[in-house]
């Protein structure tokens, strides 16, 4: 077994600190539209990693309108370098992602339920109806020393589900909570995070966040949501970095996170 399985938050994280996964989607969807390399996915992914992320996340589609299969293969050539950093696929077992899992063993994979197509991911797993389809394909990540995440609603209920079908952890899906950040019902919706976060807990699960976060809205759900090992950065970091460089932006959003465990 890939000895990084074992590590919950990723050595290069440390004990009890929230581990930042930089997602590089958006670099490679910049540089798909022209045929010149620019912006280099691999190039990005040593410059987060030199300034202090702790793992690189892709999610690679069907359509491959963003990450390549022959970006996920570059990119575990890379991480060979940086054996203290997880790598994390994302996408769903159902489609394109289990092949790249078989050939790559990613520390991590996370089962996300899209469709082919679909925009961006907006929803988690209804382990309800379908445990049993990916059952067999958390077990076969597991044999091969793959940790399995699965993208989740923010639904307490559901998470002694995902514990039964076999999953490590659940990566709770954050937009709602980023849209209502700064609303009069902030704090409502971050509380129904708390809520799966303590039952995903309860339940012998890791617990990973993502999707719409950034430096604003990191601190305050990091101060509420208990035990987040991980969350997964892509969008806004990917933005921010267009202003601030990649250096300055892994910084910020150390600070952003540092800021949410030790507030002042």
């Amino acid at each position: 077994m890939n000895p990084l399985v074992a590590t919950e938050a990723g050595q290069h994280a440390g004990a009890g600190r929230t581990a930042l996964s930089v997602n590089l989607n958006k670099v490679a969807l910049l540089r798909n539209t022209r045929h010149l390399g620019l912006p280099s996915v691999t190039r990005a992914a040593t410059m987060v990693l030199e300034a202090g992320a702790d793992g690189i996340t892709v999610h690679p589609r069907p359509d491959e309108r963003h990450i390549r299969a022959h970006d996920v293969h570059d990119l575990a050539a890379l991480l060979k370098a940086w054996p203290e950093a997880e790598y994390n696929i994302e996408g769903n077992p159902l489609h394109n992602l289990m092949e790249f899992v078989r050939s790559v063993r990613p520390h991590q994979v996370t089962f996300v339920p899209d469709t082919v197509g679909q925009f961006t991911s907006d929803h988690g797993w209804d382990l309800a109806k379908e445990a049993e389809t990916i059952r067999p394909l958390i077990a076969e990540c597991q044999a091969l020393g793959v940790r399995v995440s699965l993208f989740m609603d923010p639904d307490p209920a559901a998470m002694p589900l995902a514990r039964a079908v076999g999953a490590e952890r659940v990566e709770l899906y954050t937009e709602s909570y980023a849209a209502a950040f700064g609303t009069a019902r902030e704090a409502e919706v971050r509380g129904r995070f708390a809520e799966a976060a303590r039952a995903a807990l309860a339940a012998g699960l890791g617990v990973n966040a993502g999707h719409d976060l950034n430096r604003d809205n990191l601190p305050a759900f990091l101060r509420e949501v208990p035990g987040v090992s991980e969350v997964s950065i892509g969008h806004a970091l990917i933005a921010d970095a267009l202003e601030l460089g990649y250096a300055d932006t892994i910084r910020g959003y150390r600070r952003a996170i540092e800021m949410g465990q030790h507030p002042a």
